[in-house]
């Protein structure tokens, strides 16, 4: 597919400004900063005295965003970290009141068709998925040495992968003849293991298409189990409130966009339980998503959904 110009479109780009309520001399964290869409946008309404700060694990994005923001006026600091490091990242800046701070949790579309990350099954890649080059082990190594029955936990309690066990014996059958270094063997050993990807019939007639590539919750659960996805987030949950500026009525404002249901669950019942403790004001009591004219526009956008509370 053609990528964007900037490798990458980011999403719900108004939704975004207009919930944050950003003004001039405001401190942002943008905690995935990707190609910089989000935070060129923010960071055009923070003036000369408005402080951008932007994080990001993937030293190419980093670099990338970097030459992409030079034109801001406000002051822009970068750093290499997850998100997880948000604490470290605000003490480096002196410990500020934030006044906004946006997590965006998809992949950037620049990353899916880089083969340096090997995370595509749409072509042949090296077996790897690692976003951040400071995580140690990557898919391959959890393919080829996880336990036949942690492999089928990790498939199903991220991915809800219903084949999550015929998937983990299938791959623990292959790797005994070689081990699994490729993405497209890997996609294959998949699919081969779904009963519904074959062609042939069922006694209801013809079995229905599969809406999406067999391959792709396996692909989805070993990339979040790789780069723990769910335990980086839930520590950004716990610590990002805390930072925010507090006042009643215009504290400072935390705005979560997620893709897929494990991700949007937690961070829906993580601002529940924040505010129900006092910490946070939920503005959202359902996520926003995409208009039809961002669909049109961008129909990658369509399971993003955007959730945001405000600092007490």
């Amino acid at each position: 597919m053609d990528l964007p110009a900037a490798g990458h479109e980011p999403v719900l780009i108004r939704e975004v400004l207009d919930q944050l309520a950003l003004k001039p001399g405001d401190v942002v964290i943008d905690c995935t900063l990707g190609r910089g869409g989000h935070a060129r946008a923010m960071g055009e309404r923070l003036g000369p005295t408005g402080t951008l700060v932007g994080l990001d694990v993937d030293p190419n994005n980093l670099a990338f965003a970097q030459e992409r923001l030079r034109g801001l006026t406000c002051s822009v600091r970068l750093f290499h970290a997850n998100f997880a490091e948000i604490d470290d990242v605000w003490t480096e800046i002196g410990e500020p009141p934030v006044n906004a701070i946006l997590a965006d949790l998809g992949l950037s579309t620049n990353q899916l068709f880089d083969e340096r990350y090997g995370l595509s099954f749409a072509q042949a890649m090296p077996l790897d998925m690692r976003i951040d080059p400071r995580t140690a082990r990557n898919a391959a190594n959890l393919v080829n040495e996880m336990r036949e029955d942690d492999l089928a936990n990790v498939l199903y309690e991220l991915a809800q992968e219903r084949f999550s066990r015929r998937i983990a014996r299938k791959i623990v059958e292959a790797r005994r003849l070689s081990p699994i270094h490729t993405t497209d063997r890997l996609a294959e050993l998949v699919r081969s293991a779904i009963p519904t990807h074959s062609s042939s019939k069922s006694r209801g007639g013809a079995r229905a298409a599969e809406k999406i590539d067999p391959a792709t919750r396996t692909f989805l659960a070993l990339r979040m189990a790789v780069n723990r996805e769910t335990e980086n987030l839930a520590a950004l949950l716990e610590r990002a409130p805390r930072l925010l500026k507090q006042s009643v009525g215009s504290g400072g404002r935390l705005g979560i966009i997620s893709f897929q249901s494990t991700e949007d669950r937690m961070v829906k019942q993580a601002f529940r339980s924040a505010e129900q403790t006092g910490l946070v004001r939920v503005l959202t009591k359902k996520p926003l998503s995409p208009t039809d004219e961002e669909l049109a526009a961008n129909p990658r956008s369509r399971s993003a959904k955007l959730r945001v509370a405000a600092r007490l």
